[in-house]
């Protein structure tokens, strides 16, 4: 492993806040949490909505009112992106100096963009040098056909307009840091919809194509925009499902469901070693998409690869929640997921401590389990590994572009008509944020080229998504992101604050390169929030990609780095620059650093306990998985 400079850091007291924390409440042995029967439970009617203000009827008439302007934007505030604009637009508009700046940036783009047509009408057949190139994520016009006019132009021309606009929509004095970032979000998105790579006339690869099918591509393309056009309202089923294959293919890993109430399924997972560790692990999914993201197929599953290690593993899947759910909370899932699942670990496997792991939002709500947990002394832990999870919100990427206080109360207005937020909406909002190649690099490879693979086990599990309840998606996004109370000590727990400084469990936190809904950076905040020691692991590829890189993936790779209790932190970027990757996954270090915190090896547990109140209930993967 590579280890940071150790050195006079702050001590532990230091690093915590300076108010006090409260008293303990209980012993180790907190009293289980009550646990919901699977009919659901409503709330009484006077509990407040779920932005946390009391319901008036004046008020569900603007909510209804504000839900339908919702469904017709798109789920979009437009009024909120409209301020926007016009915080932007004003400063600017005072700003003569930027503005003579930016002439002046024009007339030289126009000017270098000239001299290169010139040149290539010069030297026709001759490579000519262009006068901008692309970013290196960028490989619209990667082909060769790109390289030649008028189509180069084309691209030279549109390269140049979306530097230009983006020196327009930055650095304008003034302007709210929020309202900056939506106005270049949404300028790029516009541009990238009018790349000269989307159209077929000015696209060399389809006119290519074209000739060459004698138009059969277009004809199919047509087909498969009529097909998904189909799909996206309900009047034909989606090819991309992965229900048929689960529990045989995919999310196929033995084991048995051993606790099912209203909000998950836990499974435990059949040993294939004689012997296994004494301390299990407890794996805590997202609850935005289904959990077998982490099972997904034999040869790059995590569960698989841990259970072949000899490590007692049980695993949330939650439920795909509807209408009926609306009123389940944020600590809903703690109460009714982790610490539910928690408690029937114990009766299964004895009174060893778990190491818990957290995904994506199952890493944030790990967190908060493991935070309250510390607040009341309850020893159950042994570790905690995130995984893609975030603790301090306050640099959360461009996702909280979408958690303006604007868009969220549309957002609120939309759920509280329906009680729950649609899981299209979800995955319209990630492919908005990789809209370059989700969306339009897709529309021209399958409606232009006609280029439609079939679906392997990762797309079949992303278009897997579930829905979540409204009251839970309002706490979360108003606490995480918009308000930050996790990581500055405001978020309470059954009336008290819970404070991360407080988790002083070893901790291994794993970020993504590519990530852009936990972005590397966010995550690395942990090393310096979290009580004990930590290892931080970047690796290789994007939020998913690279979480689920098993150790056969030839084009893995990953930086570590160990962090005790009282080393001096560093920026993470200059780790990053003088930290060498590691070939090969993150998997195997993790691993091993789990092997140490496993405890003595002993014989198997018995898959559930009867007697304890946790019968099998039925093979793996269960019901709530396939629940649509």
């Amino acid at each position: 492993m590579t280890s940071m400079h150790r050195g006079a850091g702050r001590t532990k007291d230091q690093r915590r806040h300076a108010a006090g924390r409260p008293a303990a409440k209980a012993a180790a042995g907190v009293p289980a949490p009550k646990v919901v029967p699977l009919p659901g439970v409503a709330r009484p009617a006077s509990e407040p909505a779920i932005d946390g203000r009391s319901e008036q009827p004046a008020l569900d008439f603007d909510r209804q009112l504000h839900a339908a302007y919702g469904q017709m934007s798109g789920g979009l505030s437009l009024l909120g992106l409209y301020g926007a604009y016009v915080d932007w637009a004003a400063h600017l508009a005072i700003s003569p100096a930027k503005q003579w700046e930016l002439a002046g940036k024009a007339a030289k783009k126009w000017a270098r963009l000239g001299t290169y047509a010139a040149k290539c009408a010069m030297t026709p057949g001759s490579e000519v040098a262009p006068c901008i190139d692309p970013l290196a994520q960028d490989k619209r016009f990667s082909a060769p056909g790109w390289q030649a006019p008028p189509f180069s132009i084309a691209y030279q021309a549109f390269l140049l307009g979306q530097q230009w606009w983006h020196n327009a929509t930055t650095s304008v004095r003034g302007v709210k840091r929020e309202d900056e970032a939506l106005v270049e979000f949404y300028s790029r998105q516009w541009l990238d919809m009018v790349a000269p790579s989307n159209f077929a006339a000015t696209n060399p690869e389809v006119i290519d194509q074209t000739i060459r099918e004698q138009g059969r591509n277009l004809l199919r393309g047509a087909s498969y925009m009529l097909d998904d056009a189909m799909a996206a309202v309900g009047a034909a089923d989606t090819d991309g499902t992965a229900g048929p294959l689960l529990g045989k293919t995919m999310a196929a890993t033995p084991g048995k469901v051993v606790l099912r109430n209203r909000l998950i399924e836990l499974i435990q997972y059949s040993p294939k070693t004689r012997k296994v560790h004494a301390n299990p692990v407890l794996i805590v999914p997202a609850w935005i998409m289904k959990y077998y993201i982490l099972d997904l197929e034999p040869g790059t599953s995590l569960v698989e690869y841990l259970v072949g290690k000899g490590h007692t593993v049980f695993c949330i899947s939650w439920k795909n929640p509807d209408a009926r759910d609306r009123d389940l909370a944020l600590d809903d899932y703690r109460q009714l997921g982790v610490m539910a699942a928690l408690d029937a670990i114990a009766a299964i496997n004895g009174p060893a401590p778990v190491n818990l792991v957290g995904y994506c939002l199952g890493g944030t709500m790990a967190l908060i389990a493991a935070a309250a947990m510390a607040g009341v002394k309850d020893e159950r832990l042994a570790s905690i590994s995130l995984l893609a999870g975030q603790g301090d919100f306050a640099d959360a990427g461009e996702l909280g572009l979408f958690v303006t206080e604007s868009q969220l109360a549309l957002t609120e207005d939309i759920m509280e008509t329906v009680g729950y937020l649609d899981q299209r909406a979800m995955a319209g909002a990630f492919r908005m944020l990789r809209s370059r190649d989700l969306v339009w690099s897709r529309m021209v490879r399958e409606y232009l080229l006609g280029k439609r693979a079939t679906p392997d086990a990762f797309q079949l599990w992303n278009h897997d998504a579930t829905r979540m309840p409204a009251r839970m998606h309002g706490d979360y996004l108003r606490s995480m992101y918009l308000n930050n109370d996790l990581a500055e000590g405001r978020f309470k727990v059954a009336g008290e604050r819970v404070f991360l400084e407080n988790i002083e469990v070893p901790a291994f936190v794993v970020a993504t390169e590519r990530d852009y809904i936990a972005p590397w950076q966010s995550v690395f905040k942990l090393t310096l929030i979290l009580g004990g020691d930590v290892v931080f692991a970047l690796a290789s590829g994007g939020h998913n990609t690279g979480i689920v890189a098993a150790p056969d993936n030839p084009k893995a790779s990953h930086r570590l780095m160990e962090h005790p209790e009282n080393a001096t932190h560093l920026d993470p970027d200059e780790w990053r620059a003088d930290t060498a990757p590691e070939k090969g996954s993150w998997w195997p270090a993790w691993e091993g650093w789990l092997d140490g915190l496993g405890g003595p090896m002993r014989a198997p547990p018995p898959l559930g306990n009867g007697e304890a109140g946790y019968p099998p209930l039925g093979a793996a993967p269960g019901d709530y998985v396939m629940e649509t």
